[in-house]
Formats: structure tokens, C-alpha cells, sequence
């Protein structure tokens, strides 16, 4: 039987196991139901198995049968959202405010199914396989945690490639994997800032260092910064996502605090940014006669793939399940992924997955985050599929380059 065909005859327990998942989410860095679960799913295979010390990672190798030959790595992430689900599904939310609003569930059972996949094939492998189980995507870089903890060098020796996917729950076709070389996703940086004034009564401002107004001035200043400092070409995004002043109506606050993500898709761009924000809100300040408390904290860098593993993947994706199955991206997406600090490390690529359920427009549907956001379990064998796909033919691909 061909590995897709397999990986059809495996749907339902992939979709037991995602609505479990889906069911009870869990945040950040300490998942424990979540890596009980994984452990159950991979403890009838023949897997040398390690968890996380800094976070309930799972990190599995598959040995193949050629001893000391190559190794990949598939990830999958595995943390929710602090979200209240109002999807209406059989399988919601029992947390209440908690959400698997990514999609991450799914990724889990497409790398449990991959592993299942693979395990059946181990006598054919030419290498090995790291299974990377990741808690803490959503803003705790558990990536990073699983890099410095040695998930790259779980073989024994440093894997070749790495390849990751991410469910979308809309803007992508349903069971179309889409990608680009090079930048995919942006690099995530955070702005914090603390205006410092001196307090008094609203009647008379004159009597104080009124901070708000300068807060003001400052979050609508960064737009036309970004706009006339950088080129549209090579894009930066700041959006203000959280401020904070005063506590009534007719206090004029000491401090006023905001903070803003940074995106940007080139180190030169991430490097001056930090420079000239940082530059700009210390003149508005001085300008007002105030002080401020400045801090560009660098997070996450662009998430680039390289660009032969990319076409590897479209041409996997092309002669397992049709040409018409890849879509190369034009751009890159804005939003960010500790994935990059995998790909910084070793080459690989990322794909996004349609998963958007039958009867709903992809234009239209509400996106990954989204309280409303919903995932198809129908796209689950073929994660599963493409995942197994891309560490048989890239360990083969690896063995037969070094051949004499």
C-alpha cells in the first residue's frame, strides 16, 4: 500500500486524537495533558524517546537502517491561545478561556501520524528522523528552548533538513500546500515604552508633565516614521497593541505606557528600526519635557527557507498528490514563527496547509486566532503524508549525494 493510502487509513484516530487535543488546550511552556498524549501515541512505536528539561517537549528518533547515516527533523508545535472558543463544534473548548485557535492540534496528529508512517517503513529508512514536539510557539520561543537543549543534535549528529507546517484556517485553499523561497514569515520584535511625566489635576495642566498627549503624539508618529524611513519594498509593520494612563478622567498620570510588535522582513530593516524608533521617541519626549524609558526588545528573526528545500517540498507535494496541490507564494506573511530558529540553524521549509472546512469561503473565513476559527480534520492524513514523504526522500536524496 502507498504511504498516502496509509496515512488515509490512519484519519480516525488523527482525529480522535486532535479533538482531544482540541478539548483540553493548554498555554505555553508547560503542557502536561498534551505531552501525556503524545506519549501514549508514540509509546508503541520503536522510537528512542526524551522530554524537555526547560518545557514538556517530546523529542523522538527514529533509527533507520543504515547505521550512521543522515537525519531530518519534522516539527510540529503544540501549545494553544488564550482564547474563548465560539466555534459551536462537538469537540470545543471544555477550559473556557483557553483555545487551540492555531491550529495546533492538527499539528500535533499530522507529526504523531508522520511517526507512525515512518515507524512502518524503518527497515527502508536511509537515515534517521527527529520528531520535534514543541510546547510554547505562541510568544514563549520553546523553539529556541528545544534548539539550546540539543533537538537538532538528537541523532547523534546534526540534522540535514528540517521541515515544519502550519495549518490555515483561511486565505489558503482547503488541501493546498502553499510556500515561497527565502523570507516567509517576518521577524517579531517588541517596542516598550514608558512615558515619564509628573501627575496633577486635569483642570490645570499647566501644573504638570502631562504624559498622555506625548503618548499620543508618539504611537501616531511611528506610522509616518515607518512610512517615510523605509522602503515599501522591503516592508515594516508597527502596530500598538496594548497603552495604558491614568486611573480617572480628571487625574493627569504620572506615567503612560505603550506597547507595539515590530515586523520586519530584512536584518538591515530589524537593525534600524531599533535605531531610529528608538531615536524618534526619545525626541518627542525631550520635546515635551519629559523623560522616557525605551526598549526594542529583539524576539524572534524572519523565518527564511532555503530555497532548494523549498522546491523539494512544491516537487514532493507535485508528485504525491498533483501539481495542483502547491501554490508558491508571492509574498511573505507578517506574522512570525520560532520555526526560525530551527531554519537559522540548518535548511529546510515551512509550508502553510489549507484547512478551511467544505461550504466556506477562504477569502472570507475567520483566520487563525480568531474565537470563530475552524480547521478541517479532512487535511489531516495528507500532513501526515507530506511530512513521511519529506524525510524518506530527502534521507534518500542525502545518501545517494554522498555515494560514490
Amino acid at each position: 500500500m502507498a504511504l498516502h493510502e496509509d496515512a488515509s487509513s490512519l484519519t480516525s484516530d488523527l482525529v480522535a486524537l486532535r479533538h482531544d487535543l482540541h478539548r483540553r488546550p493548554e498555554i505555553g511552556l508547560t503542557l502536561p495533558h498534551t505531552q501525556e498524549r503524545v506519549l501514549a501515541a508514540l509509546d508503541p512505536l520503536p522510537l528512542e524517546i526524551s522530554t524537555g528539561a526547560a518545557l514538556t517537549s517530546v523529542t523522538a528518533v527514529l533509527r533507520g537502517a543504515r547505521p550512521g547515516g543522515p537525519a531530518v527533523l519534522l516539527r510540529g508545535d503544540m501549545d494553544a491561545l488564550p482564547v474563548t472558543e465560539r466555534t459551536g463544534v462537538s469537540y470545543a473548548s471544555e477550559t473556557g478561556d483557553t483555545m487551540h485557535a492555531c491550529g495546533h492540534d492538527l499539528h500535533v496528529a499530522m507529526l504523531v501520524g508522520a511517526a507512525q508512517l515512518l515507524a512502518d517503513r524503518r527497515e527502508s529508512l536511509s537515515g534517521d528522523v527527529v520528531f520535534m514536539f514543541q510546547p510554547g510557539e505562541e510568544g514563549w520561543d520553546g523553539a529556541g528552548k528545544m534548539v539550546a537543549e540539543g533537538v537538532l543534535d538528537a541523532a547523534g549528529q546534526r540534522v540535514v533538513a528540517a521541515y515544519g507546517l502550519h495549518v490555515s484556517a483561511a486565505s489558503v485553499p482547503r488541501g493546498v500546500f502553499a510556500s515561497r523561497s527565502g523570507p516567509m514569515l517576518a521577524a517579531s520584535d517588541r517596542l516598550i515604552v514608558t512615558v515619564r511625566g509628573a501627575g496633577g489635576h486635569g483642570s490645570a495642566p499647566q501644573r504638570a508633565k502631562d504624559p498622555v498627549p506625548a503618548m499620543a503624539e508618539m504611537i501616531t508618529g511611528l506610522q509616518t516614521l515607518v512610512t517615510r524611513t523605509f522602503d515599501v519594498f522591503d516592508p515594516v509593520v508597527v502596530t500598538v497593541g496594548m497603552l495604558h494612563a491614568g486611573t480617572r478622567h480628571n487625574i493627569i498620570p504620572d506615567d503612560a505606557h505603550f506597547e507595539a510588535t515590530v515586523r520586519t522582513f530584512s536584518p538591515a530593516n530589524r537593525e534600524r528600526m531599533a535605531e531610529v524608533s528608538t531615536r524618534y521617541l526619545r525626541s518627542v519626549a525631550a520635546a515635551h519635557g519629559l523623560d522616557v524609558d525605551v526598549e526594542y526588545r529583539i524576539e524572534y528573526p524572519v523565518t527564511a527557507t532555503d530555497a532548494a528545500e523549498t522546491d523539494f517540498l512544491a516537487d514532493t507535494v507535485a508528485e504525491v498528490f498533483g501539481p495542483d496541490r502547491f501554490a508558491r507564494m508571492a509574498n511573505p506573511l507578517t506574522g512570525a514563527e520560532d520555526f526560525s530558529r530551527v531554519l537559522n540553524q540548518v535548511p529546510g521549509s515551512f509550508a502553510m496547509l489549507g484547512a478551511v472546512p467544505p461550504g466556506i469561503d477562504p477569502a472570507t473565513a475567520a483566520y487563525n486566532h480568531s474565537p470563530q476559527a475552524t480547521f478541517d480534520d479532512s487535511v489531516l492524513p495528507d500532513g501526515a503524508a507530506l511530512l513521511a514523504e519529506l524525510a524518506i526522500r530527502r534521507l534518500d536524496q542525502e545518501v545517494a549525494d554522498v555515494r560514490p
